[in-house]
């Protein structure tokens, strides 16, 4: 099969234990191989499972999209000799896969790759011609009519061509003790039909299961390409700056302070700060956007971003394995680690499946002439072998995980990062989003809207008090404080500067004891002060003991926040909730303005975790609860709720550790669109379970009761699997 495997950057450390669906993802050092040539989903279990079972490593996951085994390892020293036992089970359970280490796959070894991978398609040559040679003879046998003698042998021929090599992989597997595997269940069944002398029907279901194999390795491979494809952001190259001269050399080889050219067309390869130039910069592979983003000097930019126009020159402020697309590579690639409950229950139940099936094709075969006089051993031997042919459970197995990749796949397109597959199956049940307030449903974008001063105090002095007691802080709202103020701060005026968590600060400049914050610190200082009934936050200040005034910071709600909302509420959301920090009123108008049922103000950021736990034990038992906040400030509460949502996670690398699904953009209705598509994902899923198992069962009653035959088994086989595979691929259109 073509490869198609994207190189991935290196793995984020995850030490957040999460609740209910969420994953404990530990600690311990990963290993990454590439199975190239794997093909196999069910082999790929088998492997999955024996790897986790080697010494030394704590868990095993297998990436059957891009073909990788990720292993997780008690201790460093465990890798030594790893390949190698990998190896030895990838032998023995699928032959003629490469474990390719991905540490090394490259420069001369991935030359080395390449000329295996060409090797590989001469391979495929060959098979597709023995299969036509096969195939023609097989015609020349059903449509002449020759001896009996000549027949067998023209027969005996196009299956030896056709088949033999899953008759050699059967053999071979069963001497390694590998039974129950689509090579022996096709063998058994093909060699059946010729002793029973349907030699016709031994050579056509062979040829069809070839076919078959051949069809749904394209689907598979297409779904693979499509998959990745939306995640083609990988720079390759970086034009380092040296002196005068310029050097493409590869991401990883630039170091934090280095300076690099992008030229128009080029992909941005790292996160930094634009130096020289201007230029329209297409982010959709990053956000999801499609409007391009204008840059001048001074403007931060990242790396996956495309260059439009202009040539840039950008000095580098995170090196390659810490970029932000290093780690969208890294967690969307990755995501599979995180199983849904789903594809669980079915690599669990094609486990005991496949045995059962089989055992049930060994009673069929030779109880019914045992007990009933009239019972033919042939004809029961017929049934029984079409029971052996529908029973390979790949339809399942193959179509259930690219479902969900696909659709992490296409959340990504559309700038939503979700860690996994568990999430994305959460994502069906939601009945209860909670958002926190700033940066969430409003821009997070403060400005001084009135200066109110009091007791013989002008609006200047008290603006000035304020800067100078907010000049230590990068809060959003002392910055809007200082730029009103817009004049220079003397740092050497300040002393005794005491921030006070939740209520404000304490401070004393040129020898005047000044305090600044909500009402709530006025209140613990037993300053008397106006109730200021104003839209916006409200910063009191006291001078010397005595009321100064208050200063009103107002925000402005997201365009899309209102509608955001309404179509959450029409996809089933049954409760959504404000949490904010902000006074009751600005907190009720907001959530008014917005439609939210349920606004709790004035909370500090331990009140909103109880808050979200009181919330919590109110939601129906399946139901999910999802928090949305801005990934920094709010990261017990987004580890806390069943689904975390971080909000505008371009460049914050808070927001990518703490979050399960991360919005790459500041729209609140990206997060109706996460739901949608995970419903989307789980309706295709649910559809090729029910198609699977419906037809495979249809089947085998029908082949039971002497009704089917093999051409029916061999379409509830391969037949079935080619159309799941399709279907899964509408996942990430």
């Amino acid at each position: 099969m073509p490869q198609v495997i994207k190189r991935v950057s290196s793995e984020i450390a995850a030490t957040k234990i999460q609740r209910n669906n969420k994953i404990d993802t530990g600690n311990g050092i990963s290993k990454k191989l590439v199975l190239e040539g794997l093909c196999c989903a069910n082999c790929a279990a088998k492997i999955e499972k024996a790897a986790g079972q080697l010494e030394g490593v704590t868990s095993s996951n297998i990436n059957f999209v891009t073909k990788t085994l990720t292993l997780k390892l008690e201790h460093e020293s465990k890798i030594k000799g790893l390949i190698t036992e990998v190896e030895g089970i990838v032998n023995k359970i699928e032959p003629g896969v490469v474990v390719i280490d991905t540490d090394k796959a490259r420069n001369k070894q991935a030359a080395d790759h390449h000329d295996e991978h060409e090797h590989h398609h001469e391979k495929e040559k060959d098979e597709y011609i023995r299969l036509i040679i096969g195939a023609i003879i097989f015609g020349i046998a059903v449509l002449f009519k020759f001896q009996f003698w000549v027949e067998v042998v023209l027969y005996l021929a196009s299956y030896i061509l056709i088949g033999g090599e899953v008759l050699l992989l059967s053999i071979k597997n069963i001497l390694k003790g590998q039974v129950f595997d689509e090579n022996f269940l096709m063998s058994i069944a093909t060699i059946g039909a010729f002793s029973i002398k349907q030699f016709p029907e031994g050579v056509a279901v062979m040829l069809f299961y070839q076919i078959g194999e051949l069809f749904q390795d394209m689907a598979v491979d297409r779904s693979r390409k499509s998959i990745t494809d939306l995640m083609n952001i990988r720079p390759d190259f970086a034009n380092l700056k040296i002196g005068n001269d310029i050097k493409k050399v590869s991401p990883e080889e630039v170091k934090v302070g280095d300076v690099i050219i992008v030229k128009p067309g080029e992909k941005l390869p790292l996160d930094g700060k634009v130096t020289e130039g201007n230029s329209m910069l297409d982010t959709s592979a990053l956000t999801g956007e499609s409007v391009p983003r204008e840059v001048e000097a001074g403007d931060s930019v990242l790396g996956g971003f495309i260059n439009k126009n202009g040539v840039l020159t950008i000095e580098v402020t995170k090196p390659f394995g810490e970029s932000t697309v290093a780690k969208i590579l890294d967690l969307v690639e990755n995501a599979s680690s995180k199983k849904a409950p789903t594809e669980n229950f079915i690599t669990k139940f094609a486990r005991y499946y496949t045995p059962a099936v089989v055992i049930s094709a060994l009673a069929l075969a030779f109880l019914p002439p045992l007990f009933i006089s009239s019972a033919s051993l042939s004809d029961w031997l017929y049934r029984a072998l079409i029971f052996l042919v529908v029973s390979c459970p790949c339809a399942l197995v193959v179509s259930i995980p690219l479902g969900f990749f696909g659709g992490i796949g296409g959340a990504s397109k559309n700038g939503i990062l979700v860690k996994g597959g568990n999430y994305l199956e959460a994502l069906n049940n939601v009945d209860t989003v909670v958002f926190d307030k700033t940066g969430t449903l409003t821009k997070g974008v403060f400005k001084v809207t009135k200066v109110q001063a009091e007791n013989n105090l002008s609006e200047e002095e008290l603006l000035e008090y304020a800067a100078y007691a907010e000049s230590f802080s990068n809060h959003p709202i002392a910055i809007s404080i200082l730029n009103a103020y817009k004049k220079e701060i003397y740092k050497q005026s300040i002393e005794e500067y005491n921030e006070i968590a939740g209520h404000g600060i304490k401070v004393k400049v040129r020898g005047n004891a000044i305090l600044a914050g909500n009402i709530k610190l006025m209140n613990k200082e037993g300053i008397k002060c106006s109730d200021a009934e104003e839209i916006g936050t409200v910063i009191h200040l006291a001078i010397n003991n005595q009321y100064g005034g208050y200063i009103v910071i107002s925000d402005e709600v997201k365009e899309d926040s209102k509608a955001a909302i309404k179509e959450l509420k029409a996809l089933g959301v049954k409760k959504t909730v404000m949490l904010t920090g902000d006074n009751r009123v600005v907190g009720n108008k907001v959530g008014k303005e917005l439609g939210i049922d349920e606004v709790h103000s004035e909370l500090l950021p331990d009140e909103k975790v109880k808050e979200v736990e009181r919330i919590f034990s109110q939601k129906s038992k399946k139901g999910k609860l999802i928090f949305v906040g801005d990934g920094v400030n709010d990261a017990p509460v987004l580890a806390r709720a069943d689904i975390g949502i971080a909000m505008g996670g371009v460049g914050s690398d808070a927001a990518i550790e703490a979050a399960d699904v991360v919005i790459m953009t500041d729209e609140p209705s990206k997060i109706a669109s996460a739901i949608r598509i995970a419903k989307r994902t789980n309706a295709i899923v649910k559809q090729n379970i029910v198609f699977a198992l419906g037809v495979k069962l249809i089947i085998l009653a029908l082949g039971a009761a002497g009704f089917a035959t093999m051409w029916e088994a061999v379409f509830g086989d391969v037949g079935v699997a080619l159309i799941a595979v399709i279907n899964a691929m509408r996942v990430h259109k």
